[in-house]
């Protein structure tokens, strides 16, 4: 995939706070736009490795090595079921930009999974038009606590089931019953490696999020 360096004007810090160009001029001029996806869940569900797989720059990646604890225990858990051969985890967050097409640009900032970083999830949340919560079948129930937190706010989502191989096969039915999503939470498949299956899953994901901000918005004024 392209690739290049990351300048200061792409300071993932500066950037999530800048707020986005929207729309159109008042003369008809098409403007650039520029909008903020999250991408949330469990340790070891995918996130870096799906924000690697779609970025056209070098993502930024802050990772440390797990501990000979961690590794053997989980990070905060008593197994890493599915994930025993992972031996780094996201400290702070992951961040790559992907033009979806000309005058559509998403910047996507990936939460780090482990509980002990968890409060670090406000401020990488602020500003943001959606999120992707990515889902292992084999542990669904890491999604919870990013299911809830965007529930609370009210920040649009979709769930994105990561396909690992010998993975539980669910139906998107099933997944959204057992994370007991809201009606019209849309759960999509993936395979986070790859890069048309990633940028499937961001544009479904601001697609929901336009039709959920839009909905909002008619609600206020009707």
């Amino acid at each position: 995939m392209p690739s290049e360096s990351i300048d200061s004007d792409e300071n993932p810090r500066a950037t999530h706070r800048a707020p986005a160009n929207v729309g159109r001029t008042m003369i008809g001029e098409d403007i650039a736009l520029t909008l903020k996806i999250v991408v949330a869940g469990g340790f070891g569900a995918g996130k870096s490795t799906l924000i690697g797989s779609v970025s056209e720059i070098r993502p930024l990646h802050s990772e440390e090595e797990l501990s000979e604890r961690e590794t053997e225990r989980g990070p905060g858990r008593g197994d890493i079921g599915g994930v025993e051969r992972k031996t780094s985890t996201t400290v702070a967050m992951d961040f790559g930009r992907i033009t979806v097409h000309s005058g559509l640009s998403l910047l996507l900032f990936g939460t780090p999974g482990q509980d002990r970083f968890r409060f670090l999830w406000e401020e990488l949340c602020e500003g943001a038009l959606a999120a992707v919560v990515l889902a292992d079948t084999r542990r669904l129930e890491d999604c919870f606590a990013a299911v809830d937190h965007f529930e609370r706010r009210r920040i649009p989502f979709v769930v994105a089931v990561n396909r690992f191989p010998g993975a539980p096969d669910h139906s998107e039915h099933d997944v959204a019953q057992a994370l007991d999503l809201d009606g019209g939470t849309p759960v999509v498949f993936c395979d986070a490696r790859d890069r048309a299956s990633g940028k499937e899953v961001l544009i479904r994901t601001v697609e929901y999020a336009g039709r959920m901000h839009t909905a909002r918005l008619l609600a206020s004024v009707g």
